[in-house]
């Protein structure tokens, strides 16, 4: 068989189309489903369309997240739902299981499928008319607020268990998204200041907070494509990244795509207005703003180097990585 891994993008979905044919026989799901391919970055996301109702279908990466690690977050999904905060609802197979494990010829190994009840909305990165694009900012942070409070009052079932995006999952030689400083695009003198500023960073994490008020589950992976704006409601999806970590790495990683806009700081404005009305969230904490945005772009870097197969690897790599020297640079010349 060709190599998976060296297929394109669209010939990779259409293997993946197969494997969610499969999986999808263990839900009652009758009228002859459709399936069309909504996204594919490191899962494959189907929209599952009968004459009665829609669904959204994931195949996940494959050695992501073990099968407690996935019922994990489906766990969390289900607790922020009854909880009053609307999260894509979890349909069980007819053997009453959040996910399956299915496997097809086409693709070389066993994947994780899960199946959601559709959620209404367009992606905020796919908007062209945003209205009032400050108050929609505002709003997802008090949606965060909503659910970092939440996670804070709840008590997990056992066995629950997430990875950490603490100082080794950032920061330690097996970050969760990767060896960042090890990318492809890096010079070797440019790789010797990365890793000068990762031994500062790391330092400079271990001094900081650990306590509920600023540290505990965060959804990690807030970004326009996984905030669905439905009229002046706005819908978070997407917990594939979910684990315990700072809420400001939470924070960050909302506004990370909009830090090139001119009007970023009206944004981040909004957006801490929203939070604040339904969380504290100290001055001496977003003192650390900057520096857990250096952060982010360091596990994007690893997200990239670590996923070479995929398109917005081949599209994005580059360009991160002189991004992240520039930081780097930046973080060298202040320190």
């Amino acid at each position: 068989m060709t190599d998976f891994y060296k297929l394109t993008p669209p010939e990779q979905s259409d293997r993946f189309k197969k494997l969610a044919a499969k999986a999808l026989e263990s839900w009652d799901i009758r009228s002859n489903p459709t399936l069309d391919l909504i996204s594919h970055r490191e899962n494959a996301v189907y929209k599952v369309e009968t004459a009665e109702a829609r669904y959204a279908l994931r195949v996940h990466r494959w050695n992501y997240h073990t099968d407690n690690e996935l019922r994990s977050e489906l766990q969390w999904m289900e607790a922020l739902s009854q909880s009053g905060i609307d999260t894509p609802e979890i349909i069980h197979t007819q053997n009453s299981e959040p996910f399956v494990v299915a496997e097809v010829e086409e693709v070389p190994e066993p994947r994780q499928v899960d199946l959601f009840g559709w959620v209404n909305g367009i992606p905020i990165s796919d908007l062209t008319e945003k209205g009032d694009e400050l108050i929609m900012h505002q709003n997802i942070g008090e949606l965060m607020a909503q659910l970092h409070n939440q996670a804070t009052e709840w008590i997990p079932p056992k066995n629950f268990t997430r990875h950490a995006w603490d100082t080794d999952g950032l920061l330690g030689e097996n970050p969760v998204w990767g060896r960042f400083w090890e990318m492809k695009h890096f010079s070797q003198e440019e790789r010797e200041k990365i890793q000068q500023v990762r031994s500062v960073a790391r330092q400079h994490l271990q001094e900081l907070d650990q306590g509920p008020e600023t540290y505990g589950l965060i959804h990690c992976d807030f970004l326009p494509q996984n905030l669905l704006k439905d009229g002046e409601i706005v819908r978070v999806i997407d917990f594939d990244d979910c684990g315990y970590g700072w809420h400001l790495f939470d924070i960050v990683t909302s506004l990370f795509s909009y830090t090139y806009l001119p009007n970023f700081k009206d944004i981040k404005k909004a957006f801490i207005q929203g939070y604040r009305a339904f969380r504290e969230l100290t001055d001496d904490q977003l003192s650390n703003f900057d520096f857990f945005m250096l952060l982010r772009l360091m596990t994007s870097c690893g997200w990239l180097h670590t996923r070479p197969e995929t398109e917005t690897a081949q599209l994005y790599g580059e360009g991160s990585a002189k991004s992240l020297v520039a930081a780097v640079n930046e973080f060298l010349t202040g320190n």
